[in-house]
């Protein structure tokens, strides 16, 4: 009878709890029996184990052999667990020295004749491994992904072969190189969309202050390619904002190295479900709003979305996370993300448009705009109409500004409000607001005769302010001033419910 322990971890959520895996040995008819509260992927790890031992050239006993993962209550999910257990089964057979498994934690999944393959999550685990002081074997794929973290335990392995004469000293795995990140610019320039100098400008306060934006305008307008020239507008992310969101996009295998450090940007299709938006399953996994962390999330025909799935956006836009509650697990997601929108006028798209090929009627119209809420609506900073371009807008060379002049702007605006309050303007509390957003005697005035004439909420005379001192940013001035509360105005003035 023989009992070998080697160290593991799983995920829950954003957490990667260290797992146990316990092998033990004993006299009896051959079986192999894995406990633990194991998923239907892990337990098919008996057949992938017990063929990778085989063609790996070590004897897999013909005996009776358990399998625990602990702690019991945890879900076990994905193949993660194939190596530390194939490992466990080698130690307490006496093929590999028991010892050696207690420094280092193991996680990758077997093929068939024992190489290893990358496994979802391992940015995402090495930062929870990060000061335990155990070495950490990975995949070859995985830990180069998890060499991001700048931790210096991480190994890399190719087989389980590789992984055994490591234990047994005879051949050191070699640590990962991490991938240099990409500088070629991934996202189109602002330089190509023409016209549209007022929708430019709505993009690149929204980009300085990390503000939603809603545009309403018809079918080719530059909607689209408006709000995907938005993350080149913004600056790369400093190393701990990277790292949160590249640990988000490993949990689900969507994370590329050498992307790191450039904002994620996401474009769900309208027939998206709210858990496909905000994230859910069982166990419950990232949703696109999660996935965007740090990013942007563009919703094209918004109208079109499921209201009940629109609603569900309202929490996490103010709060910047998303909490799961299901009967059996419970968990959170980071949601730090700058909602983008567009929509049409009307029905058809035209209504408004000199073609007058718009024939909707006033109920149509209502109706159509009445699929987003008041609610959802008074927690977007920016609406702006995007008219259709004139012929004459469409001839010669593109006159826009480049994306990189804008980008510099955008940068020393945010640079200021780091300074200033630690964060973007979007991002300030109700009490931040009256630190740090009060405009001087002239702007307040305008302040309240636009609240009047506007019926404005309580949220949207916030959300002015907030948009008001994001402009003051850019212009470079310390205060709130009438041209900048009365510019923050305009943006509230399209009545799109």
């Amino acid at each position: 009878m023989a009992l070998a322990v080697a160290h593991s971890r799983g995920l829950d959520g954003m957490q990667a709890p260290p797992v146990l895996v316990e092998a033990h040995i004993a006299s009896g008819l051959p079986s192999f029996t894995l406990v633990g509260l194991p998923d239907t992927e892990v337990k098919e790890a008996r057949d992938r184990v017990r063929a990778a031992i085989v063609n790996s050239g070590f004897e897999f006993p013909a005996k009776r052999i358990t399998v625990n993962l602990a702690p019991a209550d945890l879900p076990k999910e994905s193949g993660r667990f194939d190596l530390p257990i194939a490992l466990g089964i080698l130690a307490a057979s006496g093929q590999v020295p028991a010892p050696a498994l207690h420094d280092c934690e193991f996680a990758g999944e077997l093929s068939l004749s024992g190489e290893l393959r990358p496994v979802r999550g391992a940015l995402a685990m090495a930062l929870q491994a990060a000061g335990n002081g155990k070495a950490f074997i990975l995949p070859e794929a995985s830990a180069r992904e998890a060499a991001l973290t700048g931790g210096e335990n991480i190994y890399s392995a190719r087989s389980l072969l590789e992984v055994c004469a490591h234990l047994a000293n005879q051949q050191l795995l070699p640590r990962p190189v991490a991938v240099d990140p990409e500088n070629l610019p991934i996202f189109a320039d602002l330089a190509e969309v023409r016209g549209q100098s007022q929708a430019k400008r709505a993009l690149e306060i929204a980009a300085a202050g990390n503000h939603s934006l809603l545009m309403v305008g018809p079918p080719g307008s530059g909607k689209s390619m408006l709000a995907a020239r938005l993350p080149g507008l913004m600056p790369a992310l400093d190393t701990e904002a990277a790292k949160a969101s590249a640990a988000v996009l490993s949990l689900v295998g969507q994370f590329r190295p050498e992307r790191f450090g450039q904002r994620p940007y996401r474009s769900p299709h309208h027939t998206a479900s709210a858990v496909a938006l905000v994230g859910g399953g069982n166990p419950p996994r990232p949703g696109e709003i999660s996935l965007a962390h740090q990013g942007v999330v563009f919703l094209d025909e918004l109208p079109e979305f499921d209201r009940k799935v629109l609603e569900t956006l309202r929490e996490p836009l103010e709060s910047g996370r998303i909490h799961i509650a299901r009967a059996a697990r419970h968990a959170e997601f980071p949601a730090e993300f700058q909602l983008v929108a567009a929509m049409n006028p009307c029905p058809c798209g035209f209504h408004g448009h000199s073609n007058g090929k718009c024939r909707c009627t006033p109920d149509q119209i209502a109706r159509y705009r009445g699929k987003l809420s008041g609610p959802f609506l008074d927690r977007i900073d920016l609406l702006i109409e995007v008219p259709a371009l004139p012929a004459e807008s469409l001839d010669g060379l593109p006159d826009g500004e480049p994306s990189a002049a804008v980008r510099e702007r955008v940068k020393q605006a945010l640079g200021v409000q780091q300074a200033r309050q630690n964060k973007p303007n979007a991002r300030l509390g109700a009490a931040e607001v009256d630190t740090y957003c009060t405009p001087d005697a002239t702007g307040a005035s305008l302040l309240r005769q636009a609240s009047q004439r506007l019926d404005l909420s309580a949220r949207a005379w916030h959300r002015i302010l907030k948009v008001a001192r994001t402009i003051a940013d850019l212009s470079g001035s310390p205060d709130i001033r009438a041209p900048h509360i009365a510019e923050a105005i305009q943006y509230r003035r399209l009545s799109v419910g």
